[in-house]
């Protein structure tokens, strides 16, 4: 977990992220977003709509981590975000897939 919390920090240092719902979810649509992390602590609407949306366009989710986890990741207090370098999104996948 930490390996994965210190690598999404890298991420951010790299403005490879784009953070909040409504952009999280225009980024999938438009093929921008490679890997959508969403916090255990979100509305059951927001994860039931990311999910959805995720699946149709076939963008994998990690959902297992906490909001204060991320906040203390990324410096933002963010539920939602979607990740947009396929190589980060492919190295954050294999680290919590181990």
């Amino acid at each position: 977990m930490k390996n994965f919390l210190n690598f999404l920090g890298i991420a951010v240092r790299a403005r490879k992220i784009i953070s909040g719902t409504e952009l999280t979810i225009n980024g999938m649509r438009s093929g921008e977003v490679k890997l959508v992390i969403m916090a255990q602590d979100c509305s059951a609407r927001t994860k039931k709509d990311l999910h959805n949306k995720a699946s149709y366009y076939n963008v994998p989710v990690i959902d297992t981590i906490s909001s204060e986890e991320l906040k203390t990741a990324i410096g933002k207090d963010r539920k939602v975000m979607g990740i947009t370098d396929f190589g980060f999104a492919k190295r954050l996948k294999e680290i919590m897939d181990n």
